[in-house]
């Protein structure tokens, strides 16, 4: 896509969360803030529903210049899912800690994987544009897929002087240190798109991502429509130690006992969510189970590595079906060629609702503990027509 500035983000809350409803593009307000130890979760209902649309740049993997895409077309702006009742909240109060101003603050951000596929070049675009939009000081590091990096990564955001840490955790479990350095210097934590297994509202303020295992329902219905609901199929695994893989696999697993127990997984191996590492998985797979019918990939990159490999062996487009999740182009270009079966989007445009929980917090409102953002789907029937929503 050409390069291009993203267009403006408006939040939509109810009075309770009332410091969403007052801003828009050029009237945000920024704080920050310092945080007092130990602090104690509370527990507050929700009462009403969230809005947010939210825009990003990203360029694909087979695009190696430096230049931004185009304006997120419309449509495809992060929006979330209306809070369930009684869905837990944070305070500033409840967290112990103190408002300063935002625009005067630094931002660090964490990344887990190398930015050669496009979910992490969005993702890493979306935080850097919506800083940049909101003149917000911001450190970046990337941990290049290794969890011991990403640890000193963020241990050197603190100590390079981040008031406020954004995290895309490569692994859920082993965060011990980061958590303990950031309470000694008061930071405050945001998650993004896999959750850390700690404490919300203590050892992090929200964890902001989509619904995992509602995305591996989805994906088990569009399989079960492919196949017809018979037939032997394989998953993809993403990496091993986070939650993103663990609930992706929970509810296709799920939703195949439930509707298709006629439709057996009979091979499972993780590809690392890598192109590479799935086309090597998947040419594998062709050997041990030649009859398969189905793969599903728990992202799009393992399931292009899928496509690769089945054209290495001869098959033809719709030879075996392939779902997927993430909605990268590349991949939704899949549907339109008859490679891939159905996308389910995970969206990655996480910078304005990333700082924008973080300037409801620091203004002294109060924030959900779990963000869950409202995924779209790609299929034969609107992939060609939608195309234009895929990063």
């Amino acid at each position: 896509m050409p390069g291009g500035r993203p267009v403006p983000c408006v939040i939509r809350l109810p009075n309770s969360l009332s410091a969403f409803a007052r801003i828009g593009v050029t009237t945000m307000q920024r704080t920050t803030l310092r945080r007092s130890f130990p602090a104690r979760p509370v527990v507050v209902a929700l009462a009403a529903a969230v809005a947010l649309t939210a825009t990003a740049c990203a360029k694909t993997e087979d695009d190696n210049s430096d230049n931004k895409q185009s304006e997120t077309a419309a449509g495809a702006e992060q929006k979330v899912v209306t809070p369930k009742p009684g869905s837990k909240t944070c305070t500033i109060d409840a967290y112990g800690a103190e408002k300063i101003d935002l625009k005067n603050a630094t931002v660090g951000f964490s990344q887990s994987e190398k930015e050669a596929n496009p979910f992490r070049i969005a993702e890493t675009q979306s935080i850097k544009d919506e800083a940049e939009k909101r003149g917000v000081k911001l450190l970046t590091a990337n941990a290049q897929s290794q969890f011991s990096k990403q640890i000193s990564d963020v241990q050197n955001l603190l100590a390079k002087g981040a008031d406020l840490l954004v995290i895309a955790p490569l692994n859920s479990d082993g965060w011990d240190p980061v958590l303990q350095a950031a309470a000694a210097k008061k930071v405050p934590i945001i998650t993004i798109d896999r959750k850390i297994n700690a404490q919300p509202c203590k050892d992090y303020v929200s964890f902001i991502a989509s619904d995992f295992v509602e995305q591996g329902r989805r994906a088990a219905d569009q399989m079960i429509e492919a196949t017809g609901g018979k037939g032997e199929v394989a998953i993809l695994l993403g990496s091993a130690g986070n939650n993103v893989t663990t609930e992706r696999t929970k509810g296709f697993k799920e939703r195949i006992a439930e509707k298709a127990p006629d439709l057996k997984v009979v091979f499972e191996q993780t590809g690392d969510f890598a192109r590479e590492k799935g086309q090597q998985v998947t040419e594998q797979l062709i050997q041990s189970k030649p009859g398969i019918k189905g793969i599903y990939a728990e992202n799009d990159e393992m399931g292009l590595g899928a496509v690769t490999a089945l054209k290495g062996a001869g098959k033809k487009a719709g030879d075996v079906k392939i779902v997927t999740v993430d909605g990268t182009r590349n991949a939704v270009q899949g549907v339109v060629d008859g490679w891939i079966s159905g996308v389910i989007e995970s969206n990655p445009r996480f910078g304005p609702l990333a700082f924008q929980t973080l300037d409801t917090f620091t203004k002294g409102e109060e924030v959900p503990q779990d963000i869950i953002i409202q995924d779209g789907a790609y299929n034969a029937d609107n992939a060609k027509q939608d195309i234009g929503k895929a990063y």
